[in-house]
């Protein structure tokens, strides 16, 4: 005589979690396509980096080369990690449809850290952002200013730093 096959546990269907899986990948895979214009947007023109722009100074300004310009302004200057900042973008000679701003450690990656600004009339535009803490004491930021207009989108770069203790060491 033989033996009853054994009842099959319904939960042991290996195949639904590899289905499962693939499905969940699929989605990510979807929505990463979705969002990649948003995070990298494709930059039609870039104004120059200014070496002697100092944020903590005062307000900073770029042309570009195909004409118009851009201003940023940072407040507190002391440019302070883990406090807001509020941020003033004046546009001359460009009519921009929105302005962001995206700060992006240069030499480490810090996540993202994008903000948009608000018109405030007049070519300005305002926001406001704030800068994670760094493990380093020193921490060489860029500030794009992204400018999407009918053309595409422009880019202004203003480099600055930040220190973890608040002051410059020296």
């Amino acid at each position: 005589m033989s033996s009853p096959l054994p009842a099959r546990d319904p939960d042991s269907r290996p195949w639904l979690w590899v289905v499962g899986g693939l499905i969940a990948a699929g989605v990510m895979a979807a929505a990463l396509y979705q969002a990649w214009p948003l995070l990298h947007p494709q930059v039609v023109s870039k104004a120059p980096l200014d070496p002697e722009c100092d944020l903590r100074a005062g307000p900073c300004r770029v042309a570009f080369a195909e004409g118009g310009e851009v201003g940023l302004a940072v407040e507190p200057r002391a440019i302070p990690v883990m406090r807001p900042l509020r941020l003033t973008v004046d546009v001359d000679g460009l009519d921009p449809l929105w302005v962001e701003v995206d700060f992006a450690g240069v030499d480490m990656n810090m996540g993202y850290n994008r903000v948009k600004l608000l018109p405030a009339g007049s070519g300005r535009y305002e926001g406001e952002a704030m800068l994670p803490v760094c493990v380093r004491e020193r921490m060489t930021w860029e500030a794009q200013v992204l400018l999407q207009t009918p053309r595409g989108t422009l880019s202004a770069p203003f480099r600055f730093d930040t220190w973890r203790s608040g002051v410059p060491a020296g």
